[in-house]
């Protein structure tokens, strides 16, 4: 998957996809392969999505999340996007493998 990847030093994470862009933090981020794979699949989830409504989507999850769990973390990791990426992250090669909208299996999984 082609992106482009770019540091910026006040980025309040470590990383972020905002579609064709892989941001992160400082240059040992840029070199980490588990957190450029996790951004990776956030890029093919917006494309799924045709980018835009994938933001709504995470926002409205988000926002769903903070009023169950009322804990920015745990809503934060409860996102379904989230989900599927931090359950991925480690597999390099999850891209030969995985489904389209494979996300979507993870909307009931706690």
């Amino acid at each position: 998957m082609k992106f482009f990847l770019i540091q910026f030093t006040n980025l309040p994470a470590n990383g972020m996809a905002i579609f064709p862009f892989i941001i992160v933090k400082n240059e040992s981020f840029a070199n980490n392969p588990i957190l450029i794979n996790h951004e990776k699949i956030h890029l093919k989830q917006q494309l799924e999505l045709l980018i835009l409504p994938f933001y709504i989507a995470y926002l409205v999850h988000y926002v769903i999340n903070l009023m169950v769990y009322k804990s920015h973390y745990q809503a934060y990791i409860n996102i379904v996007f989230e989900k599927e990426a931090h359950l991925h992250e480690a597999d390099i090669n999850y891209f030969k493998k995985r489904r389209i909208f494979a996300w979507m299996g993870l909307l009931r999984r706690k």
